[in-house]
C-alpha cells in the first residue's frame, strides 16, 4: 500500500476522480491540501471522508506556506503527491523533499501552452490535436518530464465549452489511471 496526497485549488473534479479510483485499490488517499478556503475540492473531500487542510499563501512567502504544507503532510507518510489544479508554482524545497514523486496534470499538449490559460490558448490555436499532459514536477512551470499525453482531434466547429468538456473527460480517465500505476510502482519498490 502506498500513500497519496492531492493538492487542489479549485473545483476538485480531478481530485474526486482520483479519490474514487484510489478507493478501489489497496492504496490510500491520505489527504487533500488546498491553498484556497473557498475551493470546492474541500467540500468533495469532506463528502468522501478524506482529511482536508487549507494552507494559505496570503501575506507570506511561498517558502513559509510550503513549510506549513510539509508539516501538514508529514504525519500521513505520503509517498506521492498529485497536483490537481493546484495553481501554485512549487519551490525547490518542497520538490526536493519528494524527488520525482510530485506529478501534475496539464490541460494541453506540453510543451505547448504552459501556464494557467492552456485550454483557451489551445482552443484559439490552429492545432487540430488537443489534449492533456501528465508530467513530473520540476522547478519550472509545466516543464517536468512527461509521463503520458492523451489527445483527440477536433473538427474546428466545437465551442470552447465542448473542448473544455472533452479535456476534462480525458483528465478524469487518464489521471487516476496514472496515479494508480505510480502508486503500484512505489508499493513494489521501484521508485
Amino acid at each position: 500500500m502506498a500513500n497519496l496526497a492531492v493538492f487542489a485549488s479549485g473545483n476538485g473534479s480531478n481530485f474526486q476522480a482520483i479519490a474514487e479510483a484510489v478507493g478501489r485499490t489497496s492504496h490510500s488517499l491520505r489527504c487533500l491540501v488546498s491553498d484556497r478556503p473557498d475551493a470546492y475540492a474541500l467540500a468533495r473531500a469532506q463528502a468522501l471522508g478524506i482529511a482536508a487542510h487549507v494552507v494559505s499563501y496570503a501575506s507570506r512567502s511561498r517558502e513559509e506556506s510550503e513549510e506549513e504544507i510539509l508539516k501538514v503532510i508529514q504525519p500521513y507518510a505520503v509517498d506521492l503527491i498529485a497536483l490537481a489544479g493546484f495553481m501554485r508554482l512549487l519551490t525547490p524545497r518542497l520538490i526536493d523533499r519528494y524527488p520525482q514523486r510530485i506529478i501534475n496534470i496539464h490541460p494541453a499538449l506540453l510543451p505547448k501552452y504552459p501556464g494557467t490559460r492552456a485550454i483557451a490558448e489551445s482552443y484559439n490555436s490552429q492545432d487540430t490535436d488537443l489534449g492533456i499532459t501528465i508530467h513530473r514536477v520540476d522547478y519550472g512551470m509545466d516543464t517536468g518530464p512527461i509521463i503520458v499525453q492523451e489527445s483527440f482531434r477536433r473538427d474546428g466547429c466545437e465551442t470552447m465549452e465542448e473542448i473544455e468538456s472533452r479535456i476534462h473527460e480525458l483528465e478524469h480517465v487518464t489521471y487516476p489511471r496514472i496515479v494508480i500505476e505510480l502508486l503500484d510502482a512505489i508499493d513494489h519498490g521501484s521508485r
